[in-house]
């Protein structure tokens, strides 16, 4: 069992989270604007995610599906659980219930089998629609040029609502990247309803991709340090 003199490098880390986001929301963004800080999971064990949810932590990111359901029995529930990790279409049912909203919809396939998934549980689950705003062959997400026919295609669906987007830019020049998505979702957020989320930001970027409009801040390394991510 972890002690809590031993997460306490937990508290410390959140409070620099905090103040660098506050210092950029201050400089860049008006005082109405609501920028959740995600605590990002991955590898990490419920004793340490608890204690972040004790500092107030209210939102957590789950990437593995596995991972995700070995571990959610052990969490605090006062806590929201999004997933933002790749997403095949045969793991949706696992999750389908137990998140509420899904951050890597890049595919209308995707999108039909989390549609059919949640009309037949009764419930409408808030998706963002993953753009790879960088081109990289590396990384999951619908090219710029082809989200508008993605998000055609996914309004039609019952049982999934549409909040915004979600992004993880190249780690070089990412300014540039970051200010593209910016302008992309002022685009998409001015011609459709209900766009109110831009997911964008990680340990390295969050100041910055607040300055570009960010709403959804999603931080691992920075809140529960180095990882080893080949677990």
């Amino acid at each position: 069992m972890t002690k809590k003199n031993d997460l306490a490098y937990i508290d410390e880390n959140l409070r620099i989270i905090r103040e660098r986001c506050a210092e950029a929301k201050d400089r860049y963004r008006s005082s109405d604007d609501n920028i959740r800080i995600m605590a990002v999971t991955k590898t990490v064990a419920p004793e340490a995610i608890n204690h972040a949810v004790e500092l107030g932590i209210d939102l957590l990111g789950e990437n593995r599906v596995q991972e995700y359901l070995s571990k959610a029995d052990f969490y605090d529930k006062s806590a929201e659980v999004q997933f933002i990790g790749h997403l095949q279409t045969n793991k949706v049912k696992y999750i389908i219930n137990s998140v509420s909203m899904i951050q890597s919809v890049d595919s209308l396939k995707l999108g039909q089998e989390i549609s059919r998934l949640a009309v037949k549980n009764g419930r409408v689950m808030d998706i963002l629609c993953e753009v790879n705003i960088g081109g990289e062959d590396s990384k999951s997400g619908i090219a710029p040029d082809g989200l508008d026919e993605l998000m055609d295609g996914l309004s039609e669906l019952e049982g999934i609502r549409i909040r915004g987007l979600m992004t993880i830019p190249p780690p070089s020049d990412s300014d540039i990247f970051l200010g593209r998505m910016k302008e992309l979702y002022d685009k998409v957020s001015s011609e459709r309803k209900g766009m109110d989320t831009l997911s964008m930001g990680m340990t390295h970027d969050y100041a910055e991709a607040i300055k570009y409009g960010s709403t959804l801040v999603r931080i691992g390394t920075g809140l529960f340090g180095a990882r080893d991510y080949s677990k």
